[in-house]
């Protein structure tokens, strides 16, 4: 687990959530860059949800983390990058199976409905599981296929 390199992002409503998951991070001595928001002064979760996610998509990191009031619109925002699989999780159930299944290299909280300790243990689930492959790959690939017969809709760092 300790050479995952993450990418660490939150609008306002996710900082104090984000604030736990940076000392958990620390303390387990995972790498991570926390691209910010740093107080809880309203700002747009799109701007964070982009530089996390173009942080993944040019593997800069292996993963992201992200978090706003639910959820909902960081994993909207993060998902409409080419090659990020952004997983909005509830549970460690749901973080296993987003890894397993899915191989979602971006996991999405909501600071808002996730207390500090499931919170830590959504992050130490979803980074100790491994894609399981198999039929799962044929489906990630569908989805690869979807993003480049439909690209146009999916944005970069630049576009943004």
């Amino acid at each position: 687990m300790g050479r995952i390199r993450i990418a660490l992002g939150s609008d306002h409503a996710g900082f104090p959530l984000k604030k736990d998951i940076r000392k958990y991070l620390d303390s387990s001595g995972l790498q991570f860059h926390d691209f910010g928001t740093y107080s809880t002064e309203s700002v747009d979760y799109p701007d964070y949800a982009a530089m996390v996610a173009e942080s993944v998509r040019r593997n800069e990191y292996e993963r992201g983390i992200l978090v706003c009031g639910t959820g909902i619109g960081m994993c909207i925002a993060a998902n409409k990058f080419q090659g990020i699989r952004a997983a909005l999780c509830y549970n460690s159930e749901t973080a296993r199976l987003s890894r397993e299944h899915n191989d979602a290299n971006v996991l999405v909280l909501g600071g808002r409905m996730t207390n500090e300790d499931d919170a830590k243990e959504m992050i130490k689930v979803w980074l100790e599981t491994d894609f399981a492959g198999e039929r799962h790959l044929r489906r990630i690939g569908k989805i690869s296929k979807l993003e480049k017969r439909y690209g146009r809709d999916m944005v970069e760092i630049e576009d943004y």
